[in-house]
């Protein structure tokens, strides 16, 4: 029996909601398979209907859409029901439960969190920020940052950075080799801004890095993968956030997106204490 259903997320604007909503959902039921079919910008009836069109052809279709125009998603969910189509909105309900709350009739604009904003600007410049100062580059221009990242070799510090940037926090990175890596400037004033260290247990880091030379298809026979090597890494950075009084975070066990926001909770702390 085939259980692959053909789901169509349909957006009025670029779709990453809808997305993440879905991954959500999904992740609720784990014997069935999907097949995604991603329709952004649908802001016209005639795109409606030619996705409609599209869906009556493929077996087990499902609708879910996140479009704020009330007339337009009326006709999505009309068409729908026409052709006996499941259809489901994932905005509709909180959106009307909202204006009723806060007593304010919603905008219905697509794409109202994409607005060109200074908080929009902002985090464009925090995203170049990172990306010019990742992996210990442009060590002079440092304490312009918001957040420094500091850890041995994959630790996370690239894509956390990359996260928290999209947050809109300038962040540095700073890979640990040895005790020379630090910068001289966090040495005299180890207070600059709010500096984490990133640390993990030396098991996990091995396969990690071993999975790195895999890809690269490098020699295995390294000290880059050496468990002795590790643990003295991981326990010489430890000992360096304890000299430093720097706050860490344990990646171990934790997604990109679990690091990134124990490292926030860390920098709001630190600029309480300011």
């Amino acid at each position: 029996m085939n259980n692959t259903y053909e789901v169509c997320l349909v957006s009025d604007s670029t779709g990453e909601t809808l997305d993440r909503i879905f991954l959500a959902l999904k992740a609720q039921f784990k014997n069935t398979e999907y097949k995604i079919n991603q329709y952004s910008f649908t802001r016209t009836e005639n795109q409606v209907l030619k996705i409609i069109d599209i869906c009556k052809k493929k077996k087990k279709p499902i609708i879910l859409y996140t479009i704020v125009d009330v007339k337009l998603a009326k006709f999505l969910t009309t068409e729908s029901e026409r052709e006996k189509i499941p259809c489901f909105g994932v905005l509709g309900d909180l959106i009307l439960s909202f204006s009723k709350l806060l007593n304010q009739k919603a905008s219905h604009i697509p794409s109202g969190q994409h607005v060109m904003n200074e908080e929009y600007y902002e985090r464009i410049e925090a995203i170049q920020f990172t990306m010019n100062h990742d992996d210990g580059n442009l060590i002079n221009d440092i304490k312009k940052s918001d957040i420094i990242l500091l850890g041995v070799s994959r630790t996370s510090k690239t894509p956390t950075s990359i996260y928290l940037a999209n947050r809109g926090y300038k962040t540095s990175n700073i890979p640990l080799v040895n005790q020379d890596s630090l910068p001289d400037i966090l040495k005299t004033n180890p207070k600059l801004t709010c500096i984490v260290g990133l640390t993990t247990e030396p098991e996990r880091l091995v396969d990690i890095r071993r999975n790195r030379i895999n890809s690269l298809k490098e020699n295995e026979a390294t000290s880059y993968i050496n468990i002795e090597k590790i643990s003295k890494e991981v326990e010489e950075a430890k000992k360096l956030f304890k000299k430093y009084n720097w706050p860490t975070v344990d990646v171990t066990r934790k997604s990109v997106e679990e690091t990134a926001a124990s490292v926030i909770k860390i920098y709001e702390i630190s600029k309480n204490n300011d």
